[in-house]
């Protein structure tokens, strides 16, 4: 028998459910895992609230590392013993699990599986927003709301690295400092200024190439002012609610921008897509250019704390469940 955290009903983090479960062996295509960490993140929120609509019941979660113990017919590349991490594959909040070989990573040495799972679908999120939906280049400057979350220290870490100036927002003093230390050259407290004069001020009244924006509803329209005419706005989370633009035209009237609302499903669904941006996460990482922030760690029998911690915005970095 396994543990696993079940949802029979969408709802709060009370509907999550630790139950028993019997693991059968991993069918074609199919490794079976004992897991050792699982992220949280925000999607796991959204699937259990409802937001993102998951046939139930279902087991939460998206990402998580550990060790393969068995293998199922026509899998190659992996053996028993090895570890691996993943992303974007429901069914991580599990002691252990079966799950698709193609969307298994190996973990390098070096990389320990906290880390590993704290980075898979944030630093893979990070990846794509910042090498993919737009290719940021040295001299250019973004603004990247909630740069003391998961996704926004690692991405402007990596932006940092790559010769971005980079402006974030942060809510409180704490998370302002830390946002600080890893890779903001500007930080500024959404609770204390407005972010969008703030902005303005900063970059000499231009405005900035891009904004990635993973809050949602609560920052999207100042957002917009920041930008420099023809500048992108990068939508990929709805933290403080979903955003709507009743009129689009306002996309032209703030200077014929452009808005794009990715996912990692949609960047990530090849495999050599998944293992190209693997290799060059785990690479920054193991260099020293992004440093991991696991801001708290939680058994797994503590989910719907954590659930709580991270929607009260009580977090900083990333968050783990340890089975």
């Amino acid at each position: 028998m396994s543990r696993a955290v079940v949802v029979h009903q969408t709802g709060g983090p009370e509907v999550l459910l630790l139950e028993d479960q019997t693991l059968g062996a991993p069918g074609p295509g199919q490794v079976a895992l004992r897991q050792t960490a699982i992220g949280l993140n925000f999607i796991d929120t959204y699937q259990r609230s409802g937001l993102y609509p998951v046939k139930t019941p279902f087991v939460a979660g998206n990402e998580g590392a550990g060790v393969i113990t068995a293998i199922g017919e026509g899998v190659s590349g992996f053996k028993v013993g090895d570890r691996v991490a993943y992303q974007g594959h429901i069914g991580a909040y599990a002691a252990e699990r079966i799950a698709a070989a193609d969307r298994m990573v190996p973990i390098p040495d070096g990389i320990d599986d906290r880390t590993a799972a704290a980075i898979m679908l944030k630093g893979l999120t990070a990846y794509y927003l910042l090498f993919q939906t737009w290719a940021v280049a040295k001299g250019e400057t973004i603004l990247w709301h909630a740069a003391a979350g998961g996704v926004g220290l690692i991405a402007t870490q990596w932006a940092k690295a790559l010769g971005v100036t980079v402006i974030g927002t942060a809510g409180s003093d704490e998370k302002v400092a830390l946002a600080g230390a890893h890779g903001c050259d500007h930080v500024i407290n959404y609770n204390k200024e407005d972010f969008a004069a703030r902005v303005r001020e900063i970059t000499g009244g231009k405005g900035v190439d891009v904004v990635y924006d993973g809050v949602g509803k609560a920052t999207f329209d100042k957002s917009l002012d920041c930008l420099r005419p023809r500048g992108l706005m990068v939508s990929f989370g709805n933290a403080s609610g979903v955003v709507t633009i009743p009129d689009i035209t306002v996309l032209s009237r703030k200077g014929s921008l452009y808005v794009t609302r990715p996912t990692t499903a949609t960047y990530l669904a090849q495999r050599a897509d998944l293992l190209e941006g693997a290799d060059k996460l785990f690479a920054a990482v193991l260099s020293g250019a992004v440093k991991i922030e696991i801001g708290r760690t939680f058994p797994l029998d503590q989910v719907a704390d954590a659930h709580r911690a991270l929607e009260g915005r009580e977090t900083t970095g990333s968050v783990v469940l340890l089975p």
